[in-house]
Formats: C-alpha cells, sequence, structure tokens
C-alpha cells in the first residue's frame, strides 16, 4: 500500500511539472479577436510598412488616449497616424485573414510573423 501512494504521489508530481512546463506561448489577437503580426523590416519603435505594403498589411491602429497594457506601447507613422506596437515592435493585420484566428500571412515573404506571447 505503502509503495502505491508513493507511485501515485511520483505520478502526479510528474504530470503537475509537465504542466506548468508546457504552458504553450500564445499567439496574439487585437480586441476585435485578429492575428496579429510583426514584419522582419522593422526597426524597434519603426514601421517600415506603407503604401501597398500597408494595403496588404494594415497597422493596428491606436488613437491618442486609448489604454495602454503591459508590453504596449504607441508609436507615430510617418503619415501621423498612430500604431500599437508590442514589446517595441510595430503591430500589423493580414488583408487576407478573414476569421478569427486566421494565420494565414504566417511566414509570408520570410518577413512576417505571428506574435507570440
Amino acid at each position: 500500500m505503502k509503495k502505491h501512494i508513493t507511485l501515485s504521489f511520483l505520478a502526479l508530481a510528474a504530470v503537475l511539472q509537465f504542466a506548468s512546463v508546457a504552458k504553450a506561448a500564445e499567439m496574439l489577437a487585437a480586441e476585435n479577436g485578429m492575428t496579429l503580426y510583426v514584419f522582419d523590416k522593422d526597426t524597434e519603435g519603426v514601421s517600415n510598412c506603407y503604401d501597398a505594403c500597408a494595403v496588404n498589411w494594415p497597422p493596428y491602429q491606436a488613437k491618442e488616449g486609448d489604454a495602454m497594457k503591459k508590453d504596449w506601447t504607441m508609436l507615430k507613422r510617418k503619415d501621423g497616424t498612430m500604431q500599437w506596437a508590442y514589446d517595441g515592435k510595430p503591430m500589423y493585420f493580414f488583408k487576407n485573414d478573414k476569421a478569427k484566428g486566421d494565420k494565414t500571412g504566417d511566414g509570408m515573404g520570410s518577413v512576417w510573423h505571428i506574435v507570440m506571447d
């Protein structure tokens, strides 16, 4: 009986440890549930996606007075609009994502990536 309890305890401890280690990173989404992307050609706090790029990859727009959460900031784009940035990286949507959770732009051109938290 004592051996059975010890083995059960060890098994439970292993499961709990695995569960805490296996906490998967979550894909970031905007408040509307749409997937957010980063662009490798951006630099910290600076967007380099304008014109046709911004049509295909609309910036996640912000406006003065919006509440910021931890690790989120706003950056001013060269066109004067404000854009959300996460951990200093400008955030974008992909025009071909149609539903919450779509991530069809991930890996596009080897420079667009979903954002993991």
